[in-house]
């Protein structure tokens, strides 16, 4: 067992802190309360901050990896612009040297997936930032399946077969009902292997978003771009988060009539390096949270560094964002996001032992990590 013992409890189930203790036992969180008994470990934490370990729902840490060129990353397939098919499970690499640096900063969770060349880009998983095999990583695989709109599909095809936002918005329509016309067909072929169509891979792929066992997790920072994934996650009557959500800020009434749709902002610490980044703004995320929207706060990893993303939190409250708010943007929002909150993103008894130590505030770049600790074990 291992006892943090006297800290300052952020644990995103009550607004305001509190003093206690957390009681560990297996790598998950046994008790909190005051005056546990230590039967192992001690970690004196009085005069510290205790929240539960932070979580990025949207990164490509693992399969971006260091360095520039062709081997160095592995997250767009781009022979085929819609590959539902490829599964980010299968290029995350453990040894990625970002992902201890971001670990002992305190980011114990994330997701990680195919980036955003492709109309369909495969699916994603969200892993521990802790061990060798992303077999033992995984807390969810996958979370989600990738999609995007606007410039990125489009550029990246424009010599191929889409050159506008109408064609990349029909490629995914046309996908989207072949598939849907392979999953009732071999529904109704039932045990007949006679009358299944013949098998396909990428129909197969999307049938876990019509069936809404997993979301489309939609690229789209313009906001025409956001809204035209909503129109067709309504079309197709699919599951949705919207992701990066730049031009939110512009549309944010829109935004709260469709509050179902979870957004994560983000990477806003970058550049406007390109002509639909040009409204990008540290307000978004609070504009947002105010209206009522499930708003999580992205770093886009390598876009925007991991390790920094309380920092990220910070920004968005230095523009205006209520610090709970931005606190819930980088634990259980994110948590909820990739629908894992019954494991991660709170400190709670029953859940994953995943929790940072600070002295001083994430929000601050001259506080310091104490502890980290990812399934109990010390980072």
């Amino acid at each position: 067992m291992t006892l943090i013992k006297n800290g300052r409890i952020h644990d995103m189930v009550n607004r305001e802190p509190y003093i206690a203790d957390i009681l560990i036992e297996n790598g998950k969180i046994k008790a909190i309360g005051m005056d546990l008994a230590p039967d192992g470990d001690v970690f004196d934490a009085s005069g510290l901050d205790v929240y539960p370990g932070f979580i990025d729902a949207h990164s490509h840490i693992g399969v971006s990896g260091t360095g520039i060129g062709f081997e160095g990353h592995d997250y767009n397939e781009m022979n085929d612009i819609c590959s539902p098919e490829v599964r980010g499970i299968d290029s995350f690499n453990p040894f990625d040297a970002s992902i201890p640096t971001a670990a002992k900063a305190g980011i114990t969770t994330v997701a990680a997936g195919p980036g955003s060349a492709n109309v369909l880009g495969g699916t994603w998983i969200a892993v521990k930032l802790h061990g060798v095999c992303v077999d033992d990583m995984i807390v969810k695989d996958p979370v989600a399946m990738k999609c995007a709109f606007g410039e990125n599909p489009k550029r990246c095809y424009q010599n191929k077969n889409a050159s506008s936002r109408m064609s990349v918005a029909a490629r995914f329509r046309d996908i989207m009902y072949q598939a849907r016309e392979y999953m009732l067909k071999k529904e109704a072929a039932g045990d007949d292997i006679t009358k299944k169509p013949p098998f396909n891979l990428k129909y197969e792929s999307l049938i876990p978003v019509l069936k809404k066992e997993i979301p489309l997790k939609a690229h789209a920072h313009q906001a025409n771009d956001i809204l035209t994934a909503i129109r067709l996650a309504k079309e197709f009557d699919v599951d949705l988060t919207l992701e990066h959500v730049t031009e939110g800020h512009l549309i944010a009434d829109k935004l709260a009539e469709n509050k179902q749709y979870m957004m994560a902002v983000g990477p806003t610490f970058t550049h406007a390096s390109k002509y639909e980044l040009q409204y990008k703004s540290w307000e978004t995320p609070g504009v947002l949270a105010a209206k009522g929207c499930h708003v999580s706060i992205v770093t886009d990893h390598p876009f925007a560094l991991e390790e920094y993303l309380p920092i990220y939190a910070g920004l968005a409250v230095k523009a205006g964002m209520d610090p709970y708010e931005a606190l819930k943007a980088i634990t259980i929002n994110p948590a909820e996001h990739l629908l894992i909150a019954d494991r991660v993103g709170s400190l709670e008894a029953g859940k994953d032992a995943d929790i940072v130590v600070y002295e001083g505030s994430p929000f601050e770049v001259t506080s310091e990590v104490r502890l980290v600790l990812i399934d109990g074990v010390c980072i």
